[in-house]
């Protein structure tokens, strides 16, 4: 099995090497990319599943083709939405990094900002 799943690696590395460079900054630029192309993708799978539920659940209990409203107000309408939601807040997590909040610089931004109050506090008084 070792050789079929190494050859399989090798053809498509072949088919593909336009792709990849010996270029880190590159690959890993492309990784992120790929990273990002597969959130957005899941974020449109989410959103057609979940409008594909909620029209479902207007036309449930009603075989003459009308609109009954209040399929919108029971939980199973939702409880997909809500716990995929999470799952989908966690896959963006792990795509953009939980720097979303925080940058990277944000805590040195921080310390500069106490400091020069605190220098602004001391020359006050002298």
């Amino acid at each position: 099995m070792g050789r079929f799943r190494r050859q399989m690696y090798e053809e498509y590395a072949n088919q593909h090497s336009n792709e990849y460079s010996n270029d880190e900054s590159y690959n890993a630029a492309y990784k992120k990319v790929k990273k990002i192309k597969g959130f957005y993708s899941h974020l449109k799978v989410f959103i057609i599943v979940n409008l594909i539920i909620i029209v479902s659940s207007l036309t449930r209990d009603n075989l003459h083709g009308g609109i009954d409203f209040s399929g919108l107000s029971q939980w199973h309408t939702y409880s997909t939405a809500f716990f995929w939601g999470i799952g989908l807040v966690a896959h963006g997590l792990s795509v953009f990094g939980s720097d979303l909040f925080f940058s990277s610089d944000w805590e040195q931004k921080k310390i500069q900002k106490y400091m020069d109050k605190d220098a602004e506090n001391k020359n006050k008084w002298e």
